[in-house]
């Protein structure tokens, strides 16, 4: 399903409908198609990510709950910030933190001592259960929006891991029913996405793109011969691209990773390997 009319969403929603039809299911998923009266579609130049030039190598690896425990706590350090919206980080905001950390890192081993440099990390999140009334889970359409968290090569006291993961958890929890409402009404989103392309266009900005599936129903599909044993997406043509999965257990995650194969190497041996290896992580 093309993605210029759907979301990953929405696919999962269809894919599970379609598989109860299969089933001879009585009940059978409907989708919503109003999504247009809530958000009017524009003549909208294209401004989206380019596809990387060079060649990418995607590697697997696979937090289980043991490595999720010693996460979410160093994570959840930053939830002592006055300032913070955060609780405690979700499972997927911790994972994509240390991966965030780690891709900082490795653009500082690379880039100038004077860089100044911006990493972004970005996040897609799904508007539905934000929006106030929330929509259901079956509305139609690309129903999300970019979360963008940002810290420069030259802030020191910022890549700490349990910071970036406040400054990740905070990106995401100011994406609420009143930023949705200013979706509806305003440019104010377009022209922050403008900004954040010319930046990149410009190289003052590396982009750490992620996307979750860890909540879609992707386990539950059954088309009438049993449930997957194992799930996954297909490769996308971006370098520091970091899509995370939920496990067939449920109680871990995949993260499949995108880079340039000249940072494969470097990334596993000096900041994957150190992590699975140890028996303790330190922020």
């Amino acid at each position: 399903m093309s993605h210029t009319i759907a979301d990953a969403n929405t696919s999962v929603t269809f894919i599970n409908a379609w598989a109860a039809s299969c089933r001879g299911d009585a009940e059978i998923p409907q989708c919503s198609f109003d999504s247009a009266s809530l958000f009017p579609p524009r003549e909208l130049a294209y401004c989206g990510w380019t596809p990387t030039t060079g060649k990418i190598a995607t590697k697997r690896f696979v937090f289980d709950k043991e490595k999720l425990g010693i996460l979410k706590p160093a994570a959840a350090a930053a939830a002592a910030s006055p300032e913070s919206q955060v609780n405690e980080p979700t499972r997927v905001e911790a994972v994509s933190a240390f991966f965030w950390k780690h891709f900082v890192e490795l653009s500082k081993s690379k880039a100038d001592s004077k860089s100044h440099k911006i990493v972004a990390a970005v996040h897609p999140v799904n508007l539905r259960p934000r929006m106030n009334p929330p929509l259901p889970d079956h509305a139609f359409g690309n129903l999300w929006i970019y979360a963008i968290a940002v810290t420069a090569l030259t802030a020191e006291e910022d890549k700490g891991y349990s910071n970036l993961a406040g400054v990740l958890s905070n990106t995401l929890r100011n994406i609420n029913s009143n930023h949705a409402k200013q979706l509806q009404s305003g440019d104010e989103y377009l022209c922050a996405l403008k900004k954040v392309t010319e930046l990149l266009s410009k190289g003052e900005l590396e982009v750490c793109f992620f996307t979750s599936w860890c909540r879609f129903p992707v386990y539950e599909v059954d088309y009438g011969w049993g449930k997957p044993t194992w799930v996954c997406t297909t490769t996308f043509p971006f370098k520091n691209l970091v899509v995370l999965m939920t496990t067939s257990c449920g109680e871990g995650i995949e993260a499949w990773v995108n880079m340039l194969e000249e940072d494969v190497a470097r990334f596993e041996r000096d900041h994957m390997y150190p992590f699975f290896a140890a028996e303790n992580f330190s922020s």
